[in-house]
This record gives structure tokens, C-alpha cells and sequence, in this order.
């Protein structure tokens, strides 16, 4: 079907430079690499290509340094179709970094440097958001400030946008007003460090998303990989089962097509249960191919996918 959908993402940019290792190694191990490539990263930039060839119209709001890896997003986002009007090309400072290692089965382990990401500023969501309306959904990540992740929230809440926080890279929110987040998708894992929970404290998928209603979401979407998500709300939770992966290649962009993918529903008037059923299979269909991008699919595949789950 044509999307109807209409999805701000605020968020990062990062060169993501990635290769394949034997294993993962451990604290002091160095270990042999092979396949070394260099590519478009960021959470907020995989969601609005994902976004875009699910059909919706997309914009993004960021920032990059002012050189060639800079100049080669912007160029991307002309070749997907996103709206890079606000995107700023910060002056002399390199665009941001990601270093990914691929293990066996998937795994993966990154370290980023921000660069300009960490001088994204709630300024540059005002200016963006004067050209928001006709947009219904806003989403964003914490690859940037946390204090303009959640600016954007409330910017776009008070607009009347439903509001997504992937809560990526996970830092402790128990002290951040999340009252302006329409829906919150951690993981299991991400959704513990939000809340400040240690290792040893017991907590169930549903225990997790019910705290976070505590901090003021409207609901929790706790994503668990393979077998699909659970949707809390305050009228109870829902398990949404995943999509079998056969053979899982690389799971490094699987939570930014989820984002995307339940944005880009959510903007179309589904219920969230339904929007996550469409999530689960994108981000399933993603784990199929290596890299990001390359990973991500269109919407008639995604439907098709759908179909036959």
C-alpha cells in the first residue's frame, strides 16, 4: 500500500567503520579481523532511510562536521529521499565515528565517538519543528544529548506529534521527566539501565515496561529480539511474537528499522500491537544481511513478510 505516513527523526549521524573478528574479544585480547569496510551509520540516520523506503515522507534533523564524510550523508539522504533541510554541517570538526566488531552468530560490539552530535543542541529542534506540521510522528535516540532527545519529545507532544524514544545507547532516566514520550522501545537490557536496576535485581519484560510507565510514558514497547516485543500500556501488556530468522547474518541495524518501522505505522493511525507486529518483521527481515543499509528493506517486501509470518 502507499504510505500515509509523515516521521521527523532527531537524531545521529556516524561513520560506522566495521569488520569481522573470529570472536569477540575480551578486556586486553587482540584478535584477528578480516572484511574491513567503511559505511553510513548513526541510529538516527538508519531510521530515516528505513523510514523513507517504508514510504514515508521523512525529515531529519542532526548534526555532521563540515567535511567529506559530511558532505556524503547529505548526498544520501538526497538518494533516499529524506528531507535534510536541517541538517547542519558543524565547521571545522570531523563527523562523528563508530567502530564495529562482527562475531560469529550476529554478535557485535561498537564503541562511537559523537563528534558534532554532542553539540546537537534543543535550539536546533525549535528551528526544525516550525516545519513539522502535516508531520505525526517525531522519533529519536540517545546518540545525541539527552536533554535534546527529550526536548524533541515535548516539542513534539505539544505539537500533537506521537512521540517515539528508542532509549539508545541506555543511560539511567529514573531522574528525566518522560511524561512528553508517547512510546519508549528499549530492550530488555537497555530498559534495566534505564531504571537503575543492577544485575541481580529481578524484573520481568513486563515488570520492566510497567516501571517505565512510572516515569511517565504512555507505553513501553520492550523489544526481545527474536521472540517480538511486549506492549505495555496502562490497561495491561501484550506479547507480539517475532518473525523466525533462519540464518541471523548481522543484527548490528536491527533497532533502528524497529523504530522506523513503528513510527512509519504509528503515523498511519495503527493500533500499537499492530504497528509492533510490523516492526517485529522488518527488524527480523533486517538480521538477514550484512551491514546496516544494505539490510534494510521496502515496503512491499516487508508486507510480503508480514503476509507469509
Amino acid at each position: 500500500m502507499e504510505s500515509t505516513a509523515s516521521v521527523a527523526v532527531v537524531g545521529s549521524y556516524l561513520v560506522a567503520l566495521v569488520m569481522e573478528v573470529e570472536r569477540i574479544p575480551t578486556v586486553g585480547e587482540t584478535v584477528h579481523g578480516s572484511g574491513y569496510f567503511q559505511t553510513h551509520g548513526g541510529k538516527g540516520s538508519n531510521m530515516a532511510v528505513q523510514a523513507a523506503r517504508l514510504g514515508a515522507r521523512c525529515s531529519f534533523v542532526g548534526r555532521v562536521g563540515d567535511d567529506g564524510n559530511g558532505d556524503r550523508f547529505r548526498e544520501l539522504l538526497d538518494e533516499e529521499g529524506v528531507d535534510a533541510a536541517h541538517l547542519k554541517q558543524q565547521p571545522d570538526t570531523a563527523t562523528g565515528v563508530g567502530f564495529i566488531m562482527l562475531g560469529p552468530g550476529g554478535q557485535n560490539v561498537i564503541s562511537i565517538d559523537s563528534g558534532p552530535n554532542a553539540a546537537f543542541s534543543p535550539a536546533d529542534v525549535d528551528e526544525a519543528a516550525a516545519s513539522w506540521p502535516g508531520t505525526t510522528t517525531v522519533l529519536t535516540q540517545l546518540e545525541i544529548p539527552l536533554a535534546t532527545a527529550l526536548h524533541a519529545m515535548r516539542v513534539g507532544l505539544e505539537g500533537g506529534l506521537t512521540t517515539i524514544l528508542n532509549p539508545a545507547p541506555a543511560q539511567p532516566l529514573l531522574g528525566s521527566d518522560l511524561s512528553n514520550v508517547s512510546v519508549i522501545t528499549p530492550n530488555e537490557t537497555e530498559a534495566r539501565v534505564c531504571l537503575g536496576l543492577g544485575a541481580d535485581e529481578e524484573a520481568d519484560e513486563a515488570e520492566l515496561g510497567r516501571r517505565l510507565l512510572e516515569l511517565g510514558c504512555g507505553a513501553a514497547l520492550v523489544t526481545l529480539g527474536e521472540r517480538g516485543c511486549l506492549c505495555v500500556t496502562p490497561d495491561g501488556a501484550e506479547r507480539v511474537p517475532g518473525f523466525p530468522v533462519p540464518n541471523v547474518v548481522d543484527t548490528t541495524g536491527e533497532g533502528g528499522v524497529e523504530g522506523a518501522a513503528l513510527a512509519v505505522a504509528l503515523s498511519e493511525g495503527a493500533a500499537l500491537t499492530d504497528a509492533a507486529r510490523f516492526a517485529n518483521a522488518a527488524a527480523a527481515l533486517c538480521c538477514t544481511k550484512l551491514d546496516t543499509l544494505p539490510s534494510y528493506h521496502d515496503r512491499q517486501r516487508v508486507e510480503s513478510f508480514v503476509g507469509v509470518g
